[in-house]
């Protein structure tokens, strides 16, 4: 099974600031932590992999740096790409699909490139839908 290795800490930091720059939608954040910490994610994730790895299975984490912007079709990885949560729409190629779908395409594919090094002794884990410049090969 392959998941975002999220940081449930840095998306649950205060938004409060300081008295010089205080925070900005301060009660919103508050409510928003209140609603990821009460999820208890650390804790599921490991009963997961505990019951994965009694049943022969395996829980792999991925990177979760730009899954939701990268076009599952052709590699694009742009911040243009999500312009709203719900929609995906690649400027490059012109790929439209659902955000969530593109964002597990694209954990799939990460999940995959990493245990297949994992399982061949590589060093570094490919990144999924990464496109270099063609003018700098």
């Amino acid at each position: 099974v392959y998941v975002e290795d999220l940081k449930v800490s840095n998306m649950s930091a205060s938004a409060g600031g300081t008295k010089e720059s205080p925070g900005k939608n301060v009660r919103q954040k508050s409510g928003l932590n209140r609603s990821i910490l009460d999820q208890g994610w650390y804790s599921f994730f490991q009963m997961l992999s505990y019951k994965l790895e009694r049943g022969g299975g395996k829980l792999i984490k991925v990177n979760p740096k730009n899954t939701s912007r990268t076009c599952p079709r052709c590699g694009l990885v742009s911040a243009e790409n999500r312009k709203s949560q719900a929609t995906f729409a690649c400027i490059g190629c012109g790929y439209r699909s659902n955000a969530d779908e593109v964002g597990a395409i694209n954990v799939l594919r990460a999940g995959r490139a990493q245990l297949a090094c994992a399982m061949s002794g590589a060093v570094r884990p490919l990144s999924a839908g990464t496109r270099r410049d063609p003018l700098q090969h």
